[in-house]
């Protein structure tokens, strides 16, 4: 949820400010803009409602010139998305602007001291009183002006005002008497500072840093980034400076950029996953050994050997993939599993053991209601551990160990690849609980057989695009869809009707296959598809039967099956057919026709692709 860019150095800062923006498309956002410092130190504030391209269009009429400037996307929180209440900020007499991602909680009763101050608000977020703090702060420090402070009056002025605030904010601040001074801070909200010769960057994560630089920095909570033209200094709200870590950004240009091959980066990301997968399994798989290897759990087998309970805590489509991991784990490992919604177990008190482990898993790694449970669970003692594919975000800096993904960089806002990725690390991770209790050599070698086969199968899986599309433009124009599995299909059910809701907009719900007698049939009419994912496993005539009960009151179905298939055939109005594999891959494979399915169906009703409605990639609010 919004995006954050900055530029300091020589060359102009639009061009790259709106070249971030766009890669941050995919936070989610409803306006943006952008303030840029020129050689008079004045300050060139643009904003635009909608997408960036209205932007761009302003500033092709108004160019804003500078080599300083900073820029956002906003996802409305606090007041509708208006230009008065898009992003940069400017505070006090203009004397500087900011830009923030993040809600601030008492931003009410902090409003409320400063317009008795005097402050004059323009806008109605909680990001504004921000600016007009800061500037308080500096007022009280016994400067006459902004024209007189230093740069340390500065910097103590934003760490006196940010000490005030409480919940969560990334900010980028700039100062219009110090035109070589840019601030960065951040608590709960991402920030990464690239580093480049007579150059910086900032930006909410990596991924509008690709091209410009490969050595980054990530800030940590309540870090505080001073930067110029030529030096990077961090430190720490309370603490002072600190030494920074630079790191090499691994990520290649073409992985945030679309080709002519791909209309959208969804459809890219749903083709990108045989690869995906395959970096997700490279170097974790020892068949000398039947088992898979992880070298950042930070925890020993002999650790790991004590755990007698799962707790898997996620939101959305990484919680689909926890479903699946719960089934994986308690079948391998006969290890009991939880599977929690994160924004449940935040504030919930559960009784739990010593001897339970936690695993977050997340996309981004800054999901705040995952972020939250997990430290929550940290709190009181436990042993927290994530599956993130963003390195160096939050949840996996705070996190005591982890896996990464490895999928690469995700734009489009429906998860896909990650999706995948984190069901393929989940089906390695039962292997290894398994391995160190009670499965046996031949079972784990034949497990990693089966996985070393699955992104082969998933290319095959691929296939079926050309029929899924038929059968999307055959159904395109209905409201309702129901999804239903069994096992280890019920989580990919789930999955499959979210895909068709974030970017469709069509009403769909997933249900285990049995459920349906027990009232959701009372829904089936001859406008009401049913998805049925069954390729052939133990529960293949229980579902067969559910579909005939669907069948027999006049409702289309739609049936993923196993290839040679052909019994289903003669029952399904359309079948799409599907490789064969283990039962504990299929939700691997079986998930790609229904992303395709979203994928056609929202394109054919004119749906924005990559940036549905109302939706962000990184929730970073409550």
């Amino acid at each position: 949820m919004c995006g954050i860019v900055g530029y300091i150095g020589n060359r102009n800062a639009t061009e790259f400010l709106l070249e971030g923006l766009r890669r941050l498309e995919y936070r989610g956002y409803d306006s943006a803009g952008i303030a840029t410092l020129d050689d008079n130190t004045e300050f060139h504030i643009t904003k635009a409602v909608g997408r960036i391209q209205n932007l761009a269009d302003r500033l092709e009429e108004t160019p804003a010139e500078g080599h300083i400037g900073i820029g956002h996307t906003r996802w409305a929180t606090h007041g509708p998305p208006t230009e008065e209440n898009a992003h940069p900020h400017a505070g006090g007499d203009d004397d500087i602007v900011i830009v923030h991602n993040g809600v601030i909680e008492n931003y009410s009763s902090i409003r409320q001291r400063l317009i008795e101050e005097g402050f004059v608000f323009k806008s109605a977020t909680d990001s504004e009183v921000v600016a007009h703090l800061i500037v308080s702060c500096l007022r009280k420090l016994d400067i006459d002006s902004f024209e007189t402070a230093t740069r340390d009056n500065l910097i103590t002025a934003v760490k006196r005002a940010i000490a005030k605030l409480r919940g969560t904010y990334g900010l980028v601040i700039l100062f219009k008497s110090h035109p070589d001074l840019m601030l960065a801070a951040r608590l709960g909200s991402p920030l990464v500072v690239g580093v480049g010769k007579n150059e910086h960057f900032v930006a909410s994560d990596a991924s509008p840093l690709v091209g410009y630089t490969d050595r980054i920095v990530y800030l940590a909570d309540h870090q505080i980034a001073v930067i110029t033209a030529n030096d990077l200094n961090v430190a720490h709200r309370d603490q002072g400076h600190i030494k920074h870590d630079i790191q090499v950004l691994d990520i290649d240009s073409n992985m945030v950029s679309l080709d002519d091959e791909y209309e959208h980066y969804m459809l890219k990301e749903i083709f990108e996953q045989p690869n995906s997968l395959r970096d997700a399994m490279r170097g974790r798989l020892s068949v000398d050994d039947a088992t898979a290897m992880f070298g950042g759990l930070n925890l020993s087998p002999q650790q790991l050997r004590q755990v007698n309970r799962v707790i898997l805590t996620a939101c959305g489509t990484s919680w689909h993939a926890g479903l699946v991991g719960e089934y994986l784990i308690e079948e391998f490992a006969r290890l009991p599993v939880e599977v929690e919604y994160a924004s449940e177990l935040r504030y919930r008190n559960p009784p739990v053991d010593n001897n339970t482990i936690l695993f977050s898993i997340t996309q981004s790694g800054e999901t705040a209601d995952t972020l939250a449970a997990q430290r929550e669970m940290k709190r009181k003692g436990h042993a927290t551990l994530a599956l993130c594919n963003v390195v160096g975000s939050t949840i996996a800096q705070e996190a005591d160990g982890g896996i990464y993904l490895h999928a690469g960089p995700e734009i489009g806002v429906a998860s896909t690849k990650a999706y995948t990725s984190q069901v393929c690390v989940l089906t390695m991770l039962a292997l290894y609980f398994g391995r160190i209790r009670n499965m046996s050599f031949g079972a784990g070698q034949r497990i990693i057989k089966a996985l070393q086969e699955v992104p082969d199968k998933v290319q095959e899986a691929l296939e079926t695009n050309d029929a899924v599309k038929r059968v999307a433009e055959k159904y395109a124009d209905c409201d309702n869809f129901l999804y239903l599995g069994r096992q280890y299909n019920f989580p990919t059910a789930l999955e499959g009707a979210l895909k068709l809701k974030e970017i469709s907009y069509i009403h769909a719900e997933g249900y285990p296959a049995a459920e349906m007698k027990h009232g959701p049939i009372a829904l089936v009419d001859d406008h009401t598809p049913s998805v049925f994912i069954m390729p052939h496993g133990n529960v293949y005539d229980k579902v067969m039967a559910n579909l005939e009960e669907i069948k027999a009151r006049g409702g289309p179905v739609i049936a993923i099956a196993g290839q040679g298939d052909n019994a289903v055939t003669e029952l399904a109005d359309d079948v799409i057919h599907i490789p064969v594999v283990e039962e504990f891959l299929q939700p691997i494979v079986s998930i790609i026709p229904l992303q395709l399915l979203a994928y056609h169906i929202a394109l054919h009703r004119g749906c924005d692709v990559d940036k549905p409605r109302n939706l962000a990639k990184s929730v970073t609010v409550e």
